[in-house]
């Protein structure tokens, strides 16, 4: 079994959310997200992340201005 970096992670994670309980456990953040039929921040341009707006259609219209 792998081990998880959550210093490495943390350092990279996108999310701007303070209280996030998740940063740098990216398995349990998208475990999260997807639950409630979202995407992680690090999958969001940081403009969009900072709305909040995780959900799948803001996903697909980031990428269609690609």
């Amino acid at each position: 079994m792998r081990e998880c970096k959550v210093e490495e992670n943390t350092a990279e994670c996108a999310c701007t959310y303070e209280p996030c309980s998740r940063k740098g456990l990216c398995c349990e953040c998208i475990k999260y997200h997807w639950s409630h039929r979202e995407l992680p921040a690090c999958v969001f341009p940081p403009e969009v992340e900072r709305t909040y707006d995780r959900s799948i259609g803001r996903f697909v219209a980031t990428q269609s201005r690609r």
